[in-house]
């Protein structure tokens, strides 16, 4: 039996050398933005308006 992965892109956007992507854990639904940009990238836990992590909902059947 394949295991699951453990990220789920839900959103990308691209232009030219530009890449921005939102990233879920799916086992504590935090949410991640992943930015590149030619040979440089960088990834940062998105913050909701009061300073703390974004959470997505979480399924609870997820076998991961």
């Amino acid at each position: 039996m394949a295991k699951e992965n453990r990220f789920e892109k839900v959103y990308s956007q691209t232009n030219m050398m530009e890449t921005m992507e939102i990233w879920v854990d799916r086992e504590t639904g935090v949410n991640y933005l992943f930015r590149h940009s030619g040979y440089a990238g960088g990834l940062t836990v998105l913050m909701d308006e009061n300073g703390k992590p974004a959470i997505s909902p979480v399924e609870e059947d997820a076998d991961i």
